[in-house]
């Protein structure tokens, strides 16, 4: 998804970079630098900031600033022959956005990623989303990390309005997926977009795959209850790429009961039954969530989802882990000033045995991750003290 770029100077994060990148770039080989810098060749300069924007005026100080390398062509701003892009890093946290960059790069062009992907694939323009509906650029990164190709077969057991199936089939694999939720699976209820008060009778997640082509990559969805498998014990996965719910703008449930006695007695009648829905802790879905990785994914197959935490108490020691599961990586998305959550890769390393589904209680790093059962009475918490504070900020309050 990322520019691939040559790159020809890497900073370390210190206050005055532009110094450091002057001398990276004087120390790089000229003979390296000397085909794409001829006196027959034009080229152009690109300035690219990440977490700050910059105007054009300072774009231009930048650019100007590299007058130092010995471009021998002619400026090219409609179509250079070579391009190249100087990039500034200003840290990933959108409220302390320092003056001076921690990071800047400096490289040839040489060849787009797949952003466009991004706007066609946009939510705006999908037939069929909800509330909860993955952004198309995070549906995309999760697929990536999930190293989705041509002819995997991926699962989502928490599939909402399939936002993550959709960006999987884009690269080839066959989709499938469960949810809870029997209004979302069969398109039915109010509608979540603006103006609409029911969804159509085509709104649903084959729909959406239908829309961009991919509707022969469709498998199934059905209504699941994630705590309880309805998969065979060789059922397998190449990747299972999913977004549970965090409690804030969806619900976390299970089916259960609440009687004492929750099988049936031998003389059982035979009369219907229809569970009750019950609490559904977050410790609890991640511990099943990665015992069913651990179960049901092939051999390095990869599982890929979000874990929310309260960014004051959070630590490494509170990402849920699995013997049969390595975490590959942990990556961030901020939120707000006191919640963000992270992006988790895990690949199945081996098989599980007998023992390992009990694992995690047994890990005295238990208590610490069953911490996100609060998550959500965290996160209200930390928008009432932000409301207050602010309220206690404004001139029209009295102490």
């Amino acid at each position: 998804m990322a520019y691939q770029k040559m790159i020809y100077g890497v900073l370390c994060p210190e206050r005055f970079v532009e110094n450091e990148l002057k001398m990276s770039l004087l120390e790089y080989p000229a003979e390296k630098m000397a085909p794409y810098l001829q006196k027959n060749s034009t080229y152009k300069i690109n300035v690219y900031t990440f977490n700050k924007t910059l105007v054009f005026k300072d774009r231009i100080e930048k650019i100007d600033a590299l007058d130092f390398l010995p471009f021998k062509g002619t400026v090219n701003l409609k179509d250079p022959e070579h391009i190249f892009c100087l990039l500034e890093d200003y840290g990933s946290d959108p409220y302390d956005i320092p003056e001076e960059p921690f990071h800047m790069y400096f490289g040839r062009w040489i060849a787009d990623g797949q952003r466009e992907l991004i706007r066609s694939y946009s939510v705006k323009k999908r037939h069929f989303i909800g509330n909860t509906s993955m952004d198309a650029g995070l549906s995309f990164f999760m697929a990536n990390h999930a190293k989705v190709k041509a002819d995997d077969l991926v699962y989502d057991p928490f599939v909402g309005t399939g936002s993550l199936l959709v960006a999987c089939s884009r690269f080839g694999a066959y989709v499938c997926g469960t949810d809870i939720d029997y209004n979302t699976i069969h398109g039915v209820g109010k509608a979540s977009r603006k103006n609409q008060k029911w969804r159509g009778p085509d709104e649903n997640i084959r729909a959406n795959l239908r829309q961009y082509g991919t509707e022969s990559l469709y498998v199934d969805v059905m209504v699941s209850d994630a705590s309880k498998t309805v998969w065979r014990k060789n059922a397998q996965f190449d990747a299972i790429v999913t977004d549970p719910p965090y409690g804030i703008r969806e619900s976390t449930r299970r089916t259960g009961s609440h009687k004492d006695i929750i099988r049936p007695t031998e003389d059982f009648s035979g009369e219907s039954h229809v569970p009750v829905s019950m609490a559904y802790h977050l410790s609890d879905i991640f511990a099943d969530l990665l015992n069913f990785a651990a179960l049901h994914l092939v051999l390095g197959g990869r599982l890929v989802y979000w874990l929310p935490i309260y960014r004051p108490e959070y630590c490494e020691e509170m990402v849920p882990l699995h013997p049969c599961l390595t975490l590959i990586s942990n990556c961030e998305q901020t939120l707000s000033s006191h919640t963000s959550r992270r992006l988790l890769t895990m690949e199945k390393t081996k098989e599980p045995e007998d023992s390992d589904g009990l694992a995690h209680l047994a890990d005295p790093r238990f208590t610490l991750y069953q911490g996100h059962n609060s998550f959500r009475e965290k996160y209200f918490c930390g928008l009432t003290k932000k409301n207050g504070k602010d309220s206690k900020a404004s001139p029209g309050n009295k102490d």
